[in-house]
């Protein structure tokens, strides 16, 4: 099996478990604007079609790789995919059923900040934009590479708007105590000193 092929397994493995484990979750209490996660989803899913549809071996609609890497290289950046896709893992089953895939507040709701979440405050969003971009770099084309612009500039705005949001329904002081200590999506980079505008 190819590093690319792998990589397509490790995403398809990902997504069938993410589905059976979205059953995992607490009562909705308040939703935030659908139009926007409507956008948001559009972004994505657009992001998604570049990064995967279209791979570098097939014969039809194959593109030119920019680059080439060696052996190791190209199964550490399998590596690095497994990692980012298992990074998401460790913080959906430590949010428990506070996940939801939309920007909601759920029953019993509040500002987690231990296990993964002290690394990052989205790092199931940190673990998708890790695994895409080693899936980008690896296969080494300009539509994957646009892909996973699009997945970032996505991810970045639904953090955005999650927090604004978060921050209305849990308070200001519980949200920006942890937002000033915690990275928004890269783990170790310095969080911003100022909090987001609300």
């Amino acid at each position: 099996m190819t590093p690319e092929h792998t990589i397509y397994g490790l995403w398809a493995a990902w997504l069938l478990s993410w589905t059976v484990a979205m059953l995992w979750s607490n009562r909705t209490e308040k939703r935030d604007a659908i139009p926007v996660e409507l956008f948001f989803r559009v972004l994505f899913y657009a992001g998604l079609i570049l990064l995967f549809a279209f791979p570098t071996s097939y014969r039809y609609f194959a593109q030119t790789q920019l680059w080439r890497f060696g052996h190791a290289m190209n199964w550490m950046l399998v590596a690095l995919t497994a990692g980012g896709l298992s990074f998401t893992w460790w913080a959906r089953i430590h949010l428990g059923p506070l996940w939801s895939d939309w920007v909601v507040k759920k029953a019993d709701h509040r500002v987690i900040d231990t296990g993964p979440y002290r690394l990052a405050r989205h790092p199931i969003y940190s673990g998708l934009i890790l695994a895409a971009l080693a899936t980008a770099t690896q296969k080494g084309t300009s539509f994957a590479l646009l892909g996973v612009a699009i997945i970032t500039l996505a991810f970045y705005a639904k953090a955005r708007r999650e927090e604004r949001f978060l921050r209305k329904e849990l308070g200001d002081d519980a949200y920006d105590a942890y937002a000033r200590k915690t990275p928004m999506l890269i783990p170790l980079v310095l969080p911003q000193v100022i909090c987001a505008p609300r």
